[in-house]
């Protein structure tokens, strides 16, 4: 369940919804004359949902390279590159 706070409570409840973020990795919902306006939460949280959209991007971009044929099997590169080092003069 989400904890909704009214704005003023950034100003008198800092502290109070600081602890709460950081203790329940949670964002607390911040209303402003009654309407939803931000999301609190700690850098930690942040940087965590940051990290798994970067991941899921990431993930996605492989995934469309994979159906438009944009990547070629491992094998074959394992191949070819084994097949360079043995061409390598020393």
């Amino acid at each position: 369940m989400p904890i909704i706070r009214p704005s003023s409570d950034l100003r008198n409840n800092y502290n109070e919804i600081s602890e709460f973020c950081h203790k329940y990795k949670e964002p607390v919902y911040i209303t402003k004359n009654g309407t939803g306006d931000l999301a609190v939460m700690s850098i930690e949280t942040y940087e965590m949902l940051v990290g798994k959209f970067e991941l899921y991007t990431m993930l996605e971009k492989g995934l469309d390279d994979i159906k438009h044929g944009r990547v070629k099997p491992a094998n074959e590169v394992f191949a070819r590159i084994e097949s360079r080092l043995r061409n390598v003069k020393v």
